[in-house]
């Protein structure tokens, strides 16, 4: 609990860190966690896509497929694509060394990061990416800019440039305005199933920073129906006590 409240901590401090240079380009997740329909696309996605450099460090296989609705069978055949045991924690081989070495930076745990940043934040993010010749990877990203993240969704949802124009403000200063994307090249999907992919995606992650949300949301209309019986029993004692009081 202790390591997981410290990770927390430093993704939420890396947030503020960089918040002063973000151009962030708002876009609701509009997520829900209560689909297990897009947990399961999105816990694919997110194996498929994201696993080979991102691990889930405090989030374990065997939960996943519990809070999913997965047999064991079924976890192992379809969402676990390593060696790994259906008990073992979601972790990856490259070492945080390894990762500085190819992208220049530690690349971050995701267990927390729905927490860190918030789920309009990602998705934000994961739909932003654009190509940039300038950057080393050949991608940049509104949302973040100069991001070490390559765009690993780009077959999806094709390739986009951004269009900037310089605007002179009232005291003269000059600021460049994102405008629009340019679609280059059309990915697989069409940009709402891209979207919905993404939000998939986002849910999972969500879903990941706190699996416990999942039981508190199941329990809340038994615990608001306790509550109200208990308050309407409580009002009739009142009533039962104090009516010969004048």
């Amino acid at each position: 609990m202790k390591k997981i409240v410290l990770l927390l901590l430093a993704l939420g401090a890396a947030s503020l860190s960089m918040a002063a240079g973000d151009s962030f380009v708002n876009e609701k997740a509009h997520n829900n966690i209560r689909s297990t329909d897009s947990l399961r696309r999105g816990a694919k996605t997110y194996m498929n896509y994201c696993m080979g450099c991102h691990s889930m460090d405090y989030q374990r296989y065997n939960r996943v497929a519990k809070d999913l609705g997965l047999t064991e069978d079924e976890m192992m055949a379809s969402l676990v694509l390593t060696d790994a045991k259906y008990t073992d924690k979601m972790e990856i081989v490259m070492t945080p060394e390894q990762s500085k070495t190819w992208f220049g930076i530690a690349v971050p745990d995701l267990t927390v990061i729905a927490k860190a940043r918030g789920v309009d934040w990602l998705f934000s993010y994961l739909v932003n990416f654009y190509q940039d010749e300038k950057q080393a990877n050949g991608w940049n990203n509104l949302t973040l800019p100069n991001a070490s993240m390559p765009h690993v969704l780009w077959e999806m949802q094709g390739i986009q440039k951004a269009h900037f124009e310089t605007e002179t403000d009232a005291e003269g200063n000059e600021h460049t305005v994102f405008k629009n994307f340019e679609q280059v090249t059309e990915g697989s999907m069409s940009q709402e199933e891209y979207r919905n992919t993404v939000r998939d995606l986002v849910n999972f992650l969500d879903y990941s920073s706190e699996p416990a949300k999942l039981i508190r949301m199941a329990y809340a209309p038994w615990v608001l129906l306790f509550v109200s019986l208990f308050t309407f029993l409580a009002y009739m004692l009142k009533v039962n006590y104090f009516r010969d009081v004048h």
